[in-house]
């Protein structure tokens, strides 16, 4: 069910932050997904891939390799996020990776959030394939 038919709101009208908080957890849902889906392994060799995948540096890499896939209105989503202002300070990262990286949450959290989970996968997808080819 989309968002705007489950607490009546547009998800556009949610501030980046909001919509980032959202997409973090999709995101990490969907990597520890799909590592379970491709073999069954102890869990802290489960965290310890998920980690490496849903991290600020590796976010950053997915938020470049995708903008050549988003159309106008998710570019826009995927700027906003990138351009808020978090009050939380990267660990690992650059402030530009940590600040891409939540404008690929923001994305992440926007299609989750306005129920159009086919093109969220689609971007997940190109992700997960960019990934393993670097890998």
């Amino acid at each position: 069910m989309a968002f705007n038919e489950y607490l009546g709101g547009d998800p556009s009208l949610l501030s980046p932050l909001n919509l980032a908080f959202v997409g973090d957890a999709v995101y990490s849902l969907l990597v520890r997904t799909r590592l379970v889906a491709a073999a069954n392994r102890p869990a802290h060799a489960l965290n310890k891939q998920a980690s490496a995948k849903v991290c600020a540096v590796r976010q950053s890499a997915d938020y470049y390799y995708l903008l050549q896939f988003l159309s106008d209105e998710e570019l826009s989503v995927l700027k906003r996020g990138r351009n808020a202002n978090p009050s939380q300070k990267a660990k690992n990262a650059s402030i530009a990776e940590y600040r891409n990286a939540t404008g690929l949450e923001t994305l992440f959290g926007y299609l989750y959030l306005k129920g159009d989970f086919e093109r969220m996968m689609e971007l997940f997808n190109l992700c997960w394939s960019e990934d393993a080819n670097e890998a």
